[in-house]
């Protein structure tokens, strides 16, 4: 498995402070693991009921007792809120091999051994490029370290790992010097060094490894905290937005959504990243995208497609989208209310931890009838 590091925790209070009175983009906590990134647009089809109540799904939640949990199949719940972090790039999970580019691995493959690798026989790639790693040939190098990080056909073995991505990081591969940056900052396998870090991780960023930089665009804002740290974090999140990652698009659509980083207040910009970032199934930016369709923030009002993709975040496993699609369906907003689906995807989101007194207090006005109803659909939701 690949090496993670704890995400960066910096934009979600530096934005509130260089906004000023600007509104925030709201950054709830995403689910642990990304879905596989789809281009399409979710279904629209949905009927609209109407003219809904125009406010957002976030309404203001009334003081109310907590209901007995038992009553929505799980045990009591510590009330604690969602929290506001950066989420971890879903682009960090190992790709499978077939999807791996072999660029990653230097300017010149490991021929045999990458051939190897992609048909997924992984001790073959390995006992061959070992062979020319040892002579200090850098794209085996980096292909040595991948499969023991991975522990793709051996034993995993992070800290040997370590040692070949620094001897390829040190000949210039960028995939080594993202990789070995990673690994200084997170000091479990080789000695924590976050200056070398830093050094390394800006080298890939130059060299044009997006994951590099958008990573240390993050180095940038969590060593010069303010605007100013937003201002040089920008041009990295551009570059690795312009490639199409998920998470710089939903960066820069903070940035212009609160017009600090030396960008403009620009909603419609703003919206449109966060559109591209959403198609991409980060999770995040489409229940963003969807509050702001509800809003008619950054464009028109559309309320059906705003409904859509929060739902397709919830059906994601995002516990905070799964919340306000139960407010969605109970308010009737893109859709046709329905309070045994509002009680249900509430109930869901519950049972994973969220508490929401206005939902609570919902659940209790429910009959006996439609709390059976609604925990039976609830039992068959993702």
């Amino acid at each position: 498995m690949r090496l993670r590091v704890p995400c960066l925790v910096v934009l979600a209070g530096l934005f509130a402070q260089a906004a000023m009175a600007a509104e925030t983009v709201p950054l709830p906590q995403p689910r642990p693991d990304a879905g596989t990134p789809n281009a399409g647009t979710p279904d629209t089809a949905t009927p609209n009921a109407g003219t809904p109540d125009a406010t957002t799904p976030d309404a203001t939640t009334p003081d109310a007792g907590a209901p007995d949990a038992s009553r929505f199949g799980g045990g009591p719940h510590i009330d604690k809120p969602i929290q506001n972090s950066l989420p971890q790039p879903a682009t960090m999970t190992p790709p499978s091999a077939d999807a791996v580019n072999p660029d990653r691995f230097g300017a010149k493959p490991a021929d045999a051994a990458y051939g190897a690798f992609q048909r997924g026989l992984y001790k073959t790639a390995y006992n061959l490029a070992m062979e020319r790693a040892k002579n200090g040939d850098p794209a085996a190098e980096t292909l040595v370290a991948e499969i023991l990080s991975r522990g793709l056909g051996v034993p995993l073995n992070p800290a040997e790992a370590g040692k070949w991505y620094a001897l390829a990081a040190e000949q210039g591969v960028p995939e080594s010097q993202f990789q070995y940056a990673l690994m200084l900052l997170d000091g479990r396998y080789v000695k924590k060094d976050e200056k070398g870090a830093f050094a390394l991780m800006q080298a890939a960023a130059e060299a044009g490894n997006r994951l590099a930089q958008f990573n240390f665009a993050q180095l940038l804002v969590q060593q010069d905290p303010g605007n100013d740290g937003l201002v040089k974090a920008a041009v990295y999140y551009e570059r690795a937005a312009a490639t199409g990652l998920a998470d710089a698009q939903y960066a820069m659509a903070q940035l212009y959504a609160n017009g600090v980083g030396g960008k403009p207040h620009d909603d419609a910009q703003a919206r449109l990243l966060l559109a591209q970032a959403a198609r991409q199934n980060y999770d995040t930016a489409q229940i963003d995208l969807a509050a702001w369709m509800i809003e008619g923030r950054g464009g028109g009002r559309d309320l059906k497609s705003g409904f859509a993709w929060m739902r397709r975040a919830a059906q994601g496993g995002n516990v905070a989208a799964q919340n306000r699609l139960a407010k969605l369906y109970m308010g009737g907003i893109g859709t046709d209310p329905d309070l045994i689906l509002a009680g249900a995807w509430y109930i869901v989101a519950r049972r994973a931890g969220l508490i929401d007194p206005q939902m609570d207090d919902f659940l209790q006005g429910l009959d006996d009838d439609q709390t059976k109803q609604a925990l039976q659909k609830a039992n068959r939701l993702p």
